[in-house]
């Protein structure tokens, strides 16, 4: 029984018997892995905040080749600890980038790419909460990261369709042009193509995707971030997700109340 350690992020956990849980990890050697954690769930256990959901830790565990499921047996924290801190809000959009994560990864497959793109949206969660709270019912950093790292798993999932042409014709779209999206649709089309299941997406749009695609999210000028650009691209991609999964990811129902209650929109903007 090999006995490893590895930098990981930790994804979800799942309650298993009275005391464990199950925790999904992933990390930067092996990719995505499972296990268990004993005793996790009692008020004193040698884990503490190492398990939380996106803490960066490092876990020590032992995997046996003909079972799924690794031990756990140490966790250590690496970086601040303040995740556990955001409000509630922060937190929803926290649980959607761990969610989908958690199910858009395939297990025993290292992606380093993916991994440094959790680092840096994790990074600039740790940096907004420890600046505190905005005031705002979704600060527009938390914004700007959970759309940052929606373009960039579509982009390296392989599933990201080309944003410059029409998905019916293959043509170059013009510069301004609005063009449209919709859930049973790979890709942007045309106005000609819009049905009652469309919805615009600007080309404010495609300006902020290519710039997510060429610079950091903590690189980003604000005057290439437009909020209904950003709901726009951010329902968009979610719709990819979806079609990904073939299902939904559950938080976007949190998500989608959060929009609502903050513009009154009873659709929930930027959430399908």
């Amino acid at each position: 029984m090999p006995s490893r350690e590895s930098d990981a992020f930790v994804l979800r956990s799942y309650p298993f018997r009275e005391a464990d849980l199950i925790v999904s990890f992933f990390t930067r050697e092996r990719g995505k892995l499972r296990g268990v954690a004993r005793g996790v769930r009692r008020p004193k256990n040698k884990f503490g905040v190492a398990l939380e959901r996106l803490a960066r830790s490092r876990l020590y565990y032992l995997q046996k080749d003909h079972l799924d499921l690794v031990t756990l047996q140490r966790a250590e924290l690496a970086g601040p600890a303040n995740l556990w801190k955001a409000k509630y809000s922060t937190s929803v959009v926290l649980d959607v980038i761990a969610e989908a994560s958690d199910r858009l990864l395939p297990e025993n497959q290292p992606q380093d790419a993916y991994f440094r793109l959790l680092q840096l949206v994790v990074d600039e969660f740790r940096r907004g909460i420890a600046e505190g709270d905005s005031g705002e019912p979704i600060p527009p950093w938390a914004h700007r990261a959970l759309v940052y790292f929606l373009v960039w798993t579509a982009r390296l999932g392989g599933w990201l369709p080309p944003l410059d042409r029409c998905s019916e014709t293959n043509e170059p779209f013009a510069p301004e042009e609005q063009v449209f999206f919709a859930p049973d649709r790979d890709g942007l089309f045309r106005a000609e193509f819009k049905n009652p299941n469309s919805w615009p997406f600007p080309s404010e749009a495609r300006t902020l995707a290519n710039a997510m695609l060429e610079k950091r999210v903590d690189k980003l000028d604000e005057t290439e971030w437009r909020p209904s650009a950003a709901l726009a691209l951010q329902r968009f991609l979610l719709q990819r997700s979806h079609a990904q999964l073939e299902g939904r990811l559950r938080g976007v129902y949190a998500l989608r109340s959060l929009w609502r209650d903050m513009t009154d929109d009873q659709s929930g903007p930027g959430v399908p």
